[in-house]
């Protein structure tokens, strides 16, 4: 791309030379917002960032100044802002007039020929931009252009054999095809032209490439432009056959080209080095060109579809051989399993001449037909290989991924080529799939998942086990053996390793069904570790690892060379625990009872081998005679639970790929991205319910009423005394396909029908005496929006909650289960969490209502973190179970007794149940045979009362029970007591079969797909929360944990609460988080769609001003009335002028943001202000735990722990923030007062994604104070809403140090104590440490240490009047003696202690301080501060979060 000449006033830069300040200036001229005069337009102006697309390019665009520099400048924006991962078409959309044009001169371009016009780099850029349009067809106005390119008239570029051969396939396109024809003849010639043009713009952009990739040499130089050109070239084909609206009439374009075959023969496959790229891109494309669907009908091949097209193919091919070519007669009469190997084919086509060849490809109407007389002008091997890639028997996809071990070995976790290391920028392409809007089948959705999940798998546990290994430090010992200099917290060394049972194969399989083995260990560490290894469960993934360090004992590791040849290591391979053994070599078995304690330290492990992997292995040995992997394991590597569940989701996967897995009929379409996106709303659904119980949800009829805005509310009672909830509502029901009406007035009945609610107040029949008995209720007050979201998730149907920062979330998720649960008492409903956190939330809260207990049953890790005492575990269930039948049983012999009868009837609940049948139903219905009112006599009240069976039983519940005011009521009084009683002996009948397994215990302690299915696990609805934080994947599987019924899913009700505006799912691989796009939710590509949202419109958490900060990014966000009402958000923060400010930090001794490791930011001016501005909030009497400390990033992170650890760590006046971790981490959480550290001075980072802003933005309730570069971050145009109102307050904090916590000044007000202004982060630190100073003086408080700030110790200068002044005012401070240097004016500060370190410091909470890599200085030299220090190579992603 060539730079337009310079304007002559101003030099415009070129890239390469522009720096961040000049680049401000720059902006600040020409389109920066807070700029009020803005120079002119002028379009020889380039560069890149600072908003110039938005302000600059595309407002100026123009078909007048369009030029090359201009569509390069936009191209290379646009490509760069999808590298970034942030919005690119908002501007477009904006002013959409001119995309048309820019557009066609795209086209236009990418097809020039001549380098000199466009160079072969920046027709790349061109195909890359193209391929950002392809993928964007959910945005209209890239939609409507692409659409012109793609569609049944582009088979104009098809050969007009081929074209007929098509038609005649498929009829209804010839009637397309001839009325395409005839608007063709009706355009004017220009019109037409341009059509046409358009209509063959991808064939002969095909031929474009071919040319290019002909032109690639075998072995001489090669310029990496043609080869970038190349790779970005098939990137975008296969980016358009794997999307079924292009796929659908491009794949035959792509066919008819033989795009494919052309590629396999070029000399850049045979390119070792700068073609490996390209192969494997060839590869995924040849697995599209050949995917088992039906183009027109965008339907699933089976294989036997699959192979009857295989056949038909042959049998057409030996057809015209026996018609045409008496030479092929020996292969026409074959049959077809004789001649379909590529062998075969080849022995039988390789004799031909090229001619024939040809013909035999034209009667196929590969080729077109060859003219008499005339010689062919392809290759023979052009020919041949045309002919036998389309005819070969094509290999089972199934069968290769059934064949393939789930867990990677070594030769996959350091193949840079699969699983890439490096940071990945965004700039070269991958032969990785890519996780978009839509999917071709339900095959290709599990499979592109499947490849992704096991990568970025991969990834993860390489991390782990260079970390495991490296600490371990395995040297080769005198002897040549190996002896480990460390030690590691999640690896131990073998003992003993032997397989146990190697089970055989099924039929037809050629790898055993189990292989087991025992590993033992020796567990002479902490208790607490011994504990984590002892606390293994069943299903829990571990490494086996063999090293043969060559390194001798005492080298030191140096992580930034290579690992494996470092560690000498050999071989990886994967297991999954069965159970510890006991003494006698038994499994324990996981269970309620507690498990038998083990003498000594050595313990043994029963783990499942890899099947798979254990049949190439030996295979690899006996036909090789290479080694016995398994003789040679030294070390066992565990996981952290929460991250070691890739095996149970891959093994999940492939069962689900080998089984017809039933989505929903309405769901299939919406989940592969097609079709009508509202089709699975509830207002279209078949099936939907018109009259529904909201049960406690309304608070009051008025609250009823309000909840439905535009409904004509009409009540069944009219006396208001008998309008209380619970309320059931008749709703009217649409059909989604509208009626013709005759009549007008009919029509307006109907609407008024239509917008008519029916509500019934009814009332809940009474459960009996005891005070327990009453129901719980509902207390919060829905919102509209609420109620919608309640109401969606109570029909049939897909439901959608978006749920900003402090909307309730949780509380429409429990109403909706409250409400299912009292609605169809026979329905399951399947909840779930991203985190343990969330799940255990929600169940405090469904514990709140009134939904009994022993319906409740919580799975997998985290149920020990429920702040409850009752255990929702499994065994905890089962455990409930058994202590309850106890009770009951207990309850069953009282009544007994009361009742007088005799016998030991509360012995099991099958006595129990004769004895309700006998003695306690026949007494009843005495009863009520006394005392039913008959028509003819007036009821006595008294009777009731005198007759009831029951006095004696109930004489513990609250006297009297009945009120004998109304016959009505204590008529209910007495039901309610049999009620209770009749419950007693159902909840016996439930618990009768655990008499038969008194000690029952579930031997699933991960329950997996698998045995969930086994297990007959049954549910009708699914609620997941956070759904925008969990992988699309782990997203799918929870809608197959069960069987079909009959070949159907008996799944009623899908509801998503989440929110797409916070952070996706993690993923630590740059590569799959940015270029496979793994990191979108499920969640958030249902919204692409466009399936229908309720969005919830109301936040309670943060003070209305701070809400502001995030609310744009929301559809009409607002504030529910208490947090206008309440005194805590109408009161001021004490000390601070604003509620929320934006402080700008300049670089502190010239430095401002550091990177002592790659990608490992810290500021150290910023982390010193934010830990003063901490200090001297507590000083003013904060709580220390209101406040917490945010930071963008790892290293930052660390830093201002370790200044917290040094300045007030353990200061009794001043204590520890809450929390000090990155915004990632926070998500999720809140606090009262948020202090936020943004680190970057020279480029945006990763804050440039709006998601991580709006996190940022939200955790705070009172009080949010940000602390960065402005100067950087005000001009960065995704940013711009939240940081045009923080930069309308002053950037210099603003303090009122006279006023303390808490204050009676109302936010907003003038204060009357004087306001301060802090211009820098050594003023603020030397502030609070006078302010200390004073406070300990004044009150005379034990003189705690305290460091002096950074202001006031400089390297090489001498003490300013500053410090002169301090210690006159003061009298001297005493250290204590173990960290107490000789003069307090001798001691750097601790930002200069660390920054002097190579190394970043780490947190115990990171790294245990006796844990290896760790060295603590105890006693430092005198001018030392000691801290922590470690080795620490923290990954990219890592520091993310």
């Amino acid at each position: 791309m060539t730079t337009p000449a310079p304007p002559k006033k101003i030099l415009a830069p070129t890239v390469s030379q522009i720096n961040a300040e000049f680049v401000t200036q720059l902006a600040c001229k020409y389109w920066a917002p807070h700029v009020k005069n803005k120079s002119p337009f002028d379009s020889k102006v380039s560069i890149f960032g600072f908003q110039y697309l938005e302000n600059y390019l595309w407002i100026n665009y123009s078909p007048e100044v369009s030029s090359k520099a201009y569509l390069m400048s936009i191209c290379c924006m646009v490509n760069e802002k999808f590298r970034e991962n942030v919005p690119a078409w908002e501007i477009f959309k904006k002013k959409p007039e001119h995309f048309p044009f820019f557009f066609k001169c795209i086209l236009e371009s990418v097809l020039v020929e001549n380098d000199d016009e466009f160079s072969l780099q920046e027709q790349t850029i061109l195909l890359l931009f193209l391929d950002h349009c392809f993928n964007s067809l959910e945005v209209d106005l890239i939609r409507s252009q692409v659409q012109q390119l793609i569609s049944l008239p582009m088979w104009l570029g098809l050969q007009p054999a081929r074209l007929e051969l098509e038609l005649k396939k498929t009829p209804k396109l010839r009637k397309f095809w001839n009325l395409i024809k005839k608007n063709d003849e009706k355009m004017d010639p220009k019109a037409r032209e341009q059509a046409h043009k358009e209509r063959r713009f991808l064939s002969e952009l095909i031929q474009r490439f071919i040319s290019v990739l002909k032109s690639v040499p075998l072995s001489e130089t090669l310029t990496m432009d043609k080869v970038h050109y190349c790779e970005r070239f098939i990137e975008l084909v296969v980016d358009l056959e794997a999307l079924l609206p292009t796929r659908r009439w491009f794949n035959t374009v792509l066919d008819d080209s033989h795009l494919v075959v052309h590629c396999y023969l070029s000399n850049l496959v045979h390119r070792e080095g700068d073609g490996h790229l390209f192969s494997q891109l060839l590869d995924v494309l040849k697995f599209y060109t050949g995917f088992e669907i039906n183009d027109q009908t965008g339907n699933a091949l089976t294989e036997n579809e699959m192979t009857t097209i295989h056949y038909d193919r042959i049998t057409s091919l030996q057809r015209a051989a026996f018609a045409h070519f008496p030479e092929l007669y020996d292969f026409a009469l074959s049959n077809v399993a004789a001649v379909d190997t590529r062998e075969s084919l080849l022995k039988f086509f390789g004799p031909l001449s090229s001619n024939t060849l040809h013909q035999v490809a034209s009667y196929l109407c590969l080729l077109p037909a060859l003219p008499e007389k005339e010689d062919t002008t392809f290759d023979k091997e052009f020919l041949l290989e045309l002919l036998v890639s389309r005819h070969e028997r094509r290999i089972s996809q199934i069968q290769q991924l059934n064949q393939m071990p789930l867990y990677p070995t070594e030769k996959i976790i350091w193949d840079e080529n699969i699983v890439p290391t490096e940071y990945y920028s965004g700039e070269g392409c991958l032969a990785l799939p890519k996780l978009n809007l839509q999917f071709l089948t339900l095959h290709d959705y599990l499979l592109r998942n499947f490849n992704l999940f096991r990568l970025e798998s991969t990834y993860e546990i390489r991390q782990d086990i260079e970390d495991g290994v490296s600490r371990m430090k395995p040297w080769q010992s005198e002897y040549g053996g190996v002896v480990f200099g460390g030690w590691a917290r999640m690896a131990q060394p073998i003992v003993a390793f032997t397989v146990v049972e190697v089970a055989k194969p099924n039929i037809g399989e050629n790898w055993p069904t189990r292989v087991r083995a025992d590993v033992t260990i020796n567990l002479n560490v902490r208790d607490q570790i011994k504990d984590e290894w002892q606390g293994l469960r069943k299903h829990d993934v571990c490494f086996l690892i063999t090293v043969r360090p060559t390194k001798p004992y005492g080298t030191k590791f140096d992580r930034r060379r290579p690992f494996v040849e470092q560690t000498g290591l050999v071989y990886v391979r994967g297991c999954e625990i069965q159970g510890m053994l006991d003494d006698r070599g038994r499994v324990i078995e996981d269970g309620p009872e507690p498990k038998p304690r083990l003498r000594g330290d050595s313990r043994t492990y029963r783990v499942f081998l890899d099947p798979n992997q254990y049949q190439q292995d030996m295979t690899n040995t006996i036909q090789n005679g290479g080694e016995d992997v398994y003789e040679t394991f030294n070390i066992i590597m565990r996981r952290k639970p929460k991250e070691n569940n890739f095996k149970a989701v891959l093994e999940t996967i492939r069962n689900l790929m080998n089984t017809d897995c039933v989505v929903p009929d309405w769901l299939h379409d919406i989940i592969l991205g097609y079709g009508d996106p509202s089709s699975a709303h509830y207002s279209k659904m078949p099936n939907q319910i018109s009259c529904l119980d909201f049960n406690d949800t309304f608070l009051s009829i008025d609250h009823l009423k309000a909840s439905f805005p535009g409904y004509n509310v009409k009540v069944t009672v009219d006396n208001p005394t008998l309008q209380v909830p619970p309320f059931r509502i008749t709703f009217p029901v649409r059909n989604g396909k509208g009626k013709k009406r005759k009549e007008a007035d009919g029509e307006d009945e109907n609407i008024a029908e239509a917008e008519t609610l029916i509500v019934e107040p009814h009332v809940i029949p009474n459960r009996g005496p005891y005070p327990y008995n009453k129901p719980k209720r509902n207390t919060i007050q829905f919102t509209p929006t609420q109620i919608e979201a309640i109401r969606a998730g109570m029909q049939p149907g897909l439901t959608m909650v978006v749920g900003p920062p402090g909307t309730g979330k949780t509380d429409v998720a429990v109403q909706i289960i409250s409400n299912l649960y009292h609605n169809f008492p026979e329905q399951r409903t399947l909840i779930v969490t991203h985190s343990n956190q969330a799940l255990n939330q929600l169940f405090e809260k469904i514990m709140a209502l009134d939904i009994d207990e022993r319906h409740l049953l919580r799975l997998g890790h985290g149920e020990e973190e429920l702040e409850t005492e009752k255990d929702f575990s499994r065994y905890g269930r089962v455990n409930y179970v058994l202590t309850r039948r106890l009770e009951l049983l207990r309850e069953v012999g009282r009544l007994q007794e009361s009742l007088g009868v005799p016998g030991d009837v509360s012995y099991t609940c099958e006595t129990a149940g004769h004895f309700f049948l006998y003695q306690v139903m026949s007494r009843w219905e005495e009863y009520i045979s006394k005392v039913k009112s008959k028509s003819s006599k007036v009821p006595d009240v008294a009777e009731i009362s005198n007759f009831f069976p029951f006095h004696k039983y109930f004489a513990n519940a609250p006297q009297p029970i009945f009120k004998g005011k109304s016959y009505e009521e204590d008529m209910e009084i007495a039901e309610g007591c049999f009620r209770h009683i009749k419950k007693i002996f159902t909840q016996l009948e439930e618990f009768r079969a655990f008499e038969l397994l008194r000690t029952m215990t579930c031997t699933h302690a991960a329950l997996k797909r698998h045995d969930l299915v086994e297990l007959g696990f049954k549910y009708d609805n699914i609620l997941m929360e956070e759904s925008a934080q969990i992988l699309e994947i782990e997203t799918f599987i929870p809608l197959l944990l069960q069987n079909p019924q009959d070949g159907f899913s008996r799944l009623k009700r899908w509801i998503m609460i989440g929110d797409h505006h916070q952070l996706p799912p993690v993923i630590k691989n740059m590569a799959f988080q940015k270029y496979s796009n793994m990191e979108q939710s499920l969640f958030t590509r249902f919204v692409r769609v466009g399936v229908p949202t309720v969005d919830l419109d109301a936040q309670g958490r943060a003070r209305a001003s701070l809400c502001n900060l995030y609310n744009w990014r929301y559809k009409n966000l607002g504030n529910l009335p208490h947090v206008q009402l309440m005194p805590e958000f109408r009161t001021a923060n004490a000390g601070l002028l604003y509620d929320f400010q934006l402080i700008n930090v300049e670089d502190f001794h010239g430095v401002g943001e550091s990177e002592p490791n790659p990608y490992f930011y810290q500021n150290l001016g910023e982390a010193e202000y934010v830990v003063a501005l901490f200090m001297y909030m507590c000083l003013l009497g904060y709580p220390a735990d209101k406040i917490s400390i945010l930071t963008t990033y790892n290293g930052q992170k660390h830093l201002i722990r370790d200044i917290i650890n040094q300045r007030c760590g353990s200061n009794p006046l001043i204590g520890r923030p809450n929390k000090v971790t990155t915004v990632d981490r926070f998500q999720g959480q809140q606090n009262d007062y948020i202090l936020l550290s943004l680190v970057r001075t020279r480029a945006v980072g990763h804050l440039r994604d709006v998601r991580r802003l709006v996190v940022a933005m939200s955790r705070a309730r009172l009080g949010l104070y940000i602390f960065a570069r402005v100067s950087l971050f005000q001009n960065c145009f995704e940013l711009t809403p939240a940081f045009n109102q923080l930069t309308a307050r002053p950037l210099h904090l603003q303090i009122i140090p006279t006023e303390h916590f808490p204050t009676t000044r109302k936010n907003g007000e003038k204060p009357s104590h004087p306001v301060q202004m802090i211009k820098n982060m050594p003023q603020m630190a030397n502030f609070v440490y006078n302010m200390y100073m004073l406070m300990i003086q004044s009150t005379h408080h034990y003189n705690q240490a305290l460091l002096p700030p950074p202001a006031m110790v400089e390297e090489n200068e001498t003490v300013q009047s500053t410090e002169m002044e301090t210690e006159t005012e003061f009298e001297p401070i005493y250290l204590p003696s173990e960290v107490a240097p000789p003069m307090a004016e001798t001691i750097p500060t601790i930002t200069e202690a660390i920054s002097t370190s190579e190394t970043t410091t780490a947190t115990s909470e990171a790294i245990p301080a006796t844990s290896e890599g760790i060295k603590t200085d105890s006693t430092p030299n005198p001018g030392e501060v000691p801290f922590l220090s470690a080795e620490v190579t923290p990954t990219q992603a890592e520091n993310n979060q």
